[in-house]
């Protein structure tokens, strides 16, 4: 099959519409064992080091599993997702500031989803039409993400820390009823 994110052609095989299923999501952080993905993007660590530590001291969850990417701009391998499955309730995954890296972590998310994870994927407002494009393409075209402003890259990491609280509501709404806050 044809990578969709990297096929500048559009003609890539797409996953059949109708594969939209309901998202999974967990009745409480409470316990619950988060993987986060870090794309490589700068900053996306740190972000994501924030948002844990938010949800470890205000929700109870523990981090099972961190997971850098070889690559923020393509999708995940099946064995990447597999280990997520295995150790993992849920995964939040960041952060999307550029086009070809919020195109394949919407890619991802979709995949976790698929796979039966709860995932809160954390793309900034600048690339909203590539995730809802990438969406589309996937076949779930109403899958919704946690949105941040644009940029992350640059920021201090004061600044990164209040992103990453004014992100932790949206991403506890998606893991916990499958909708964006």
């Amino acid at each position: 099959m044809s990578n969709p994110i990297l096929d500048p052609t559009g003609r890539a095989r797409r996953a059949p519409h109708g594969a939209d299923a309901p998202r999974p999501r967990l009745s409480s952080l409470q316990g619950a064992r988060i993987g986060l993905l870090d794309n490589t993007k700068h900053n996306a660590g740190l972000f994501l080091e924030r948002v844990a530590a938010r949800l470890r001291a205000d929700y109870g969850a523990e981090v099972a599993l961190v997971e850098v990417k070889r690559n923020f701009s393509v999708p995940l391998e099946q064995e990447v997702i597999d280990r997520f499955a295995e150790r993992c309730d849920a995964v939040i995954g960041g952060v999307g500031d550029c086009g070809s890296c919020s195109a394949a972590a919407v890619t991802d998310g979709i995949a976790f989803q698929r796979a039966g994870l709860p995932a809160a994927v954390v793309l900034t407002d600048a690339f909203a039409a590539t995730g809802s494009t990438m969406a589309r393409l996937q076949g779930m075209p109403d899958y919704t993400w946690v949105t941040t402003g644009h940029p992350v890259a640059v920021l201090t990491p004061e600044e990164v820390d209040e992103r990453a609280r004014a992100a932790v509501p949206g991403i506890v709404a998606a893991l916990e009823t499958g909708a964006v806050a």
